[in-house]
């Protein structure tokens, strides 16, 4: 098989970031569905949620031990592969205990792959030498789009979750099968720019750049999980609407990641993260401020412009300014993702009996403001004057 180019190593990378999409949103869109199922309330889906974080931190760890003995995608297809039999088991009606065995074994392919993609988003950008992670995410929002309306039509069709299920564990396997020498070999991104950066420089970007990705996480995991249940439990919406304010967090989440990379760099990447935590803050407050359907799909729309910036924004910082470690330094800062999922999906289930989870939602709104004092920080955090390309260490 001949190189493959810049551009084709992006286009498979994004493919990898769809597969993802698609896997995650299919699931979590099919949660209403999966409670019924199983006969398990929201304490059950709490509590499993955190189990599966736990099993995804796990699997962040050992995509970084893979990548550093063999290469990110190593880690990447052993990922996805994990997550497509996980998929393909769900699809079937199994005891609680199979089940919850099975989300997570998927915990863990979620956590390698999550790991080892933004490894293969950073290699990549730096080969092209400029920036791409916008555009990266932006193919993992349009699968996670096109998951929920799936589901929304299979949902009014009356063919139930398993289906959308069962099509995302296929692409899963067929992304694998056909990706493989197109992923970026490389293991790391070489030391570019002037500033080695070591010890507590190294700390200091993980906690910098984490803190934005687990205020990310904590604002993107509770709509994600909690949207269609709060539509669907607390409005009473009709079935084939609660999925639809996933679907408009995704879509706001992806005209954000389109154009994130052209306007960052014209915004400045401290005021661009100023902005996304003020309104990602703004639309969660106006969830918990009206109890409304419509009210609610707009509110999670805003918060997807803010979220859609934020979280390629601090991997893509992280990536520059540890040139030389970002496959170790991506793969820590990873793990804030697991974090902010747990607060944002487990602790708003944990409120959902006592307070609802309408008043829930003020746990993402005082997280996003209460993280805008790090962004000073930001601003001193080495950057690259230009990306250099990565070195290949193996193939």
């Amino acid at each position: 098989m001949g190189e493959v180019t810049g551009g084709r190593r992006a286009a498979w990378v994004a493919g990898g970031y769809a597969a993802q999409g698609l896997g995650y949103a299919a699931l979590v869109t099919a949660l209403p569905q999966l409670k019924e199922r199983q006969g398990v309330d929201d304490t059950y889906v709490s509590v499993i949620l955190l189990l599966v974080c736990v099993a995804a931190a796990g699997g962040s760890v050992v995509a970084d031990k893979v990548a550093a003995r063999w290469g990110s995608r190593f880690a990447l297809a052993g990922g996805l592969l994990t997550v497509a039999v996980a998929l393909a088991l769900i699809t079937v009606r199994t005891p609680v205990v199979a089940f919850s065995a099975v989300l997570i074994i998927y915990g863990v392919g979620l956590g390698a792959v999550d790991a080892s993609l933004n490894m293969q988003g950073v290699l990549v950008q730096a080969r092209l030498g400029r920036s791409v992670m916008n555009r990266l995410f932006a193919a993992y929002t349009a699968a996670a789009i096109i998951a929920a309306l799936l589901m929304s039509a299979f949902a009014a069709g009356g063919a139930g979750a398993s289906v959308a299920v069962g099509v995302a564990s296929l692409f899963a396997f067929a992304y694998v099968v056909t990706a493989w020498h197109a992923l970026e070999p490389a293991r790391t991104v070489a030391a570019h720019h002037p500033a080695h950066v070591t010890g507590t420089g190294t700390r200091r970007i993980i906690l910098v750049c984490g803190a934005f990705v687990f205020t990310g996480f904590l604002a993107d995991s509770a709509i994600s999980t909690w949207s269609s249940i709060y539509l669907d439990d607390s409005l009473a919406a009709p079935v084939a609407v609660a999925p639809l304010g996933y679907a408009a967090y995704q879509a706001t989440v992806l005209l954000s990641r389109l154009t994130g990379d052209h306007l960052v760099p014209r915004l400045g990447r401290t005021t661009a993260v100023t902005a996304a935590l003020l309104i990602c803050a703004l639309g969660c407050g106006l969830v918990t401020a009206v109890p409304s359907i419509a009210v609610a799909i707009a509110g999670f729309a805003l918060a997807g412009l803010g979220v859609g910036l934020l979280i390629p924004l601090a991997f893509s910082a992280a990536g520059e300014a540890a040139a030389g470690r970002s496959d170790e330094v991506i793969a820590r800062v990873n793990l804030f993702n697991y974090g902010g999922a747990l607060l944002g999906a487990v602790l708003l289930g944990a409120l959902s009996e006592p307070v609802g989870l309408r008043l829930a939602f003020l746990i993402p709104v005082l997280g996003l403001l209460l993280t805008l004092p790090v962004v000073r920080a930001l601003r001193h955090l080495p950057a690259a004057p230009a990306i250099a390309a990565p070195t290949v260490i193996g193939k």
